[in-house]
């Protein structure tokens, strides 16, 4: 029988597909596409900017919407690794920092705005470029804290003996941060982000359009769209911009979020292999891909080489001299900054109290009466959340197979803005008694549950397969498998979803309290409505009062009930190896 000869060239060839031919295309194609888009954020800024309802305009306003939140998420990123990391490492710093992400996570992204708007615009007069950013870095007050909260709580759970052996083998910072802390964080760090995104989608309507002393500053996106449509009532454009968000919502799901999910699965800390694992096909053809082992050989290996190599081949004694001069510098430099913090800290609280002396008795009683009602809000919210999101976390995060096919609909239900379809809901809540006072509840819970879900999603996850073969080898009942093996695996998730979820809540009680409706403008009594109204007319001291007595309700909070709670799970339910 012929056999016909192959060329080994050839042979090679044959392991080309045509995705590994259009890949280097997408990227180029992509970094176009964002360069171009970015370029729209130059020029003059356009005061009396109308949103165009066109549909034809959506996939422009589409792409301009997808750099910020691009902008916003890769600041968050590197925000939260830095922060929490510093938190980690730092004794004296730890004691500073985290209060001080209790205080920022609480502040609502409305009260950020005059000082974010005010100064851009002032350093970037008549310019786009200085309310582009502003939006961005209010995107990122909606992103970065859950990011951070987890990246800590990961942290700090790492077990005792992991932290140990990287001291026998006398790793170095760099060589301990890559191998140990980093990996750690990676599986919470990837759910997180899915819920940060998600929650820069819930504000992007807030922070694409907003009103600020009367004046509006609108810039063209897919949130402002998406308001200016409900503002008009324009149902067919209300649905078209949610179509549009939910077709980038899956293409970011499925090229992205699933390889992440799936990649992150090898930093399980786990001795026994899972029976199932998250899968995608996208990870599976890079893996396999020629033109990116090709990208990895000549591109991040030399890296990699290069900055481990800076980092570790140096002489013992070298390290030690080099430690105790950095260790000399570090401490100088901290009581530098602590210094500079004071000094700010008494500078912006004497501020404050001129600014809060002006405020009349009424005024007062209305943030306290306002307090009042949006805290019962929040409890009730809280309640309704781990309800429904405690046992769906635990069924996606142990089984994936229900994780692929529900996880995308848990972030397109998640990353949708309730507020958009709001308008809608006041449709059918209007006739009703109480109709915003329910419509609020709602919206806070839509605003809010998915930082549980997600962190419960995550800490599932990283409960080792090994302890669930051997809850069925002891034949653990349901009950006692949840009281002894599922809560506590995910408790330390679970305190850091609530802390982040309550704090969102407070913030979703912005939009949900303070409606505008058909030309009418909707309030509920509440301390959300009161920040809107105030930001709105440009009542600086209201606003002030107000956001004041919202970060002390939810610092006070976290330090009495949810921060006891947080050091029982680093204590009590830390995994140990």
């Amino acid at each position: 029988m012929y056999q016909p000869t192959i060329d080994p060239k050839s042979k090679f060839s044959a392991r080309w597909s045509l995705g590994d031919v259009l890949l280097p295309l997408a990227i180029i194609a992509f970094i176009f596409i964002i360069v171009q888009t970015a370029r729209n954020f130059t020029g003059t800024y356009e005061s009396g900017y109308v949103v165009n309802l066109s549909l034809s305009v959506l996939p422009n306003y589409a792409l301009q919407t997808l750099v910020r939140m691009l902008a916003a998420y890769l600041f968050s990123l590197v925000f939260s690794l830095l922060y929490a990391y510093v938190a980690y490492r730092s004794t004296l710093w730890s004691k500073v920092l985290i209060p001080l992400l209790d205080i920022l996570q609480s502040i609502p992204v409305l009260s950020f705005l005059p000082a974010v708007v005010l100064a851009l615009v002032s350093l970037f007069p008549g310019q786009r470029l200085g309310i582009e950013i502003a939006s961005i870095l209010l995107i990122f007050t909606g992103m970065t804290w859950n990011m951070t909260f987890s990246f800590y709580q990961s942290l700090s759970s790492i077990p005792k003996e992991l932290i140990e052996a990287s001291q026998v083998y006398r790793l170095g910072a760099w060589q301990r941060f890559w191998t140990l802390e980093l990996p750690s964080g990676v599986v919470g760090l990837v759910w997180n982000s899915v819920m940060s995104v998600a929650g820069g989608w819930f504000f992007l309507m807030q922070t694409e359009s907003f009103t600020l002393s009367n004046r509006d500053f609108t810039l063209p996106g897919l949130g402002s769209f998406l308001k200016a449509a409900a503002d008009t009532g324009d149902n067919l454009a209300i649905f078209s911009g949610l179509a549009v968000l939910i077709g980038i919502i899956t293409i970011i799901d499925y090229f992205v979020w699933r390889p992440l999910i799936a990649w992150a699965e090898k930093f399980k800390n786990e001795t026994v292999e899972a029976a199932q694992v998250p899968e995608s096909r996208v990870l599976d053809f890079l893996r396999r891909s020629p033109t990116m082992r090709i990208i990895s050989d000549r591109l991040f290996m030399p890296i990699a080489e290069v900055v481990n190599h800076s980092f570790s081949h140096k002489a013992p004694s070298s390290l030690i001299n080099q430690h105790k001069k950095t260790s000399q510098w570090i401490t100088w430099f901290n009581w530098l900054l602590v210094g500079l913090a004071g000094f700010m800290v008494l500078s912006g609280t004497s501020s404050a109290i001129a600014l809060l002396s002006s405020m009349p008795l009424s005024a007062w009683r209305q943030v306290a009466i306002g307090a009042l009602f949006t805290a019962i809000r929040v409890f009730i919210v809280l309640i309704i959340s781990l309800i429904i999101t405690v046992p769906i976390g635990v069924a996606i995060g142990r089984n994936p197979k229900l994780a692929q096919f529900l996880q995308p609909i848990v972030q397109i239900a998640a990353s949708v803005p309730a507020t958009a379809l709001f308008p809608i809901l006041l449709l059918y809540l209007g006739n009703m008694a109480g109709g915003l006072d329910i419509g609020a509840v709602i919206l806070m819970t839509l605003g809010s549950m998915w930082y549980i879900l997600f962190n419960v999603i995550a800490g599932a996850q990283a409960i080792p397969s090994e302890l669930f073969e051997a809850a069925r080898v002891y034949k653990l009942s349901p009950l006692q498998r949840w009281k002894t093996l599922i809560l506590p695996g995910i408790f330390p998730y679970l305190v850091t979803g609530i802390i982040t979820a309550v704090g969102g809540a407070w913030n979703a009680s912005i939009a949900g309290e303070y409606v505008k409706f058909q030309g009418r403008v909707l309030t509920a009594t509440g301390l959300g409505s009161t920040i809107t109204q105030a930001s709105d007319v440009g009542d600086f001291p209201l606003l002030l009062a107000s956001t004041i007595v919202m970060s002390l309700l939810v610092v006070t909070t976290n330090r009495l009930v949810w921060r006891p709670l947080y050091r029982l799970a680093q204590v009590k339910y830390q995994l140990v190896v």
